[in-house]
């Protein structure tokens, strides 16, 4: 008797259907997990970017005039910078427990009468301008709220590298959420006569609106 080839066997099929099964619902709710909370937010924050003019709310501006101590205005006389550059640890400090605001390593803007300091953050915009001859600090800060702040994570707008990078590893962890839930969707496709409908549904729905509605 001739043997059954294993690839025809119903046995070995049905073996391989379930390990590939068991294999995507694994990476699939690994993914979910690892998604839930960042896809939260990011729907969340869609639908008030999406109307952000309707729901934002007043801006609070915050403006102060301060001046150097001696010891830091002799110490910024005798600094001569090229183009941009920090400002010196001991005045970085110094001004940032004046305004309650990191200042750090960010680069400023140095010219021989001012020194300019751009602080923008998700949510907020705030800056500083230093006359370098009397020592006199300018500083304003304006915050927009919450929903601007949830609004900047979703842009990635002013939140550094650190966030730029959860976002691409955000995105590629739902890309293998959705190509997985593909592949489910495959495999249960034979129960759930309405499974490729629905996925085409989902295709043709944004692509009339694009077609007929944007221009």
């Amino acid at each position: 008797m001739r043997e059954r080839n294993a690839s025809t066997d119903p046995s070995s099929r049905q073996q391989r259907r379930g390990f590939w099964l068991r294999t995507l619902h694994q990476w699939h709710w690994i993914s979910a997990a690892v998604c839930l909370v960042g896809m939260l937010l990011f729907a969340v924050t869609g639908i008030t970017l999406n109307h952000a003019a309707k729901i934002e709310g007043d801006p609070q501006v915050d403006t102060r005039a301060l001046q150097l101590p001696d010891g830091l205005q002799q110490a910024l006389r005798a600094e001569q910078p090229d183009g941009d550059a920090p400002l010196p640890p001991a005045l970085a400090r110094w001004l940032s427990d004046a305004v309650e605001l990191s200042i750090g390593a960010r680069p400023a803007e140095w010219s021989p009468e001012d020194i300019y300091l751009s602080m923008p953050g998700p949510g907020r915009d705030a800056w500083l301008a230093i006359d370098r001859a009397t020592g006199a600090v300018e500083f304003e800060r304006t915050d927009r709220g919450w929903i601007s702040y949830l609004n900047d994570l979703h842009k990635g707008r002013n939140t550094g590298p650190a966030w730029g990078w959860f976002i691409d590893l955000f995105a590629i962890a739902c890309v293998v959420f959705t190509v997985t839930g593909l592949f489910l969707l495959q495999l249960h496709a034979r129960q759930r006569r309405m499974t490729w409908p629905y996925v085409g549904l989902g295709l043709v729905i944004p692509v009339l609106l694009a077609l007929l509605f944007i221009h």
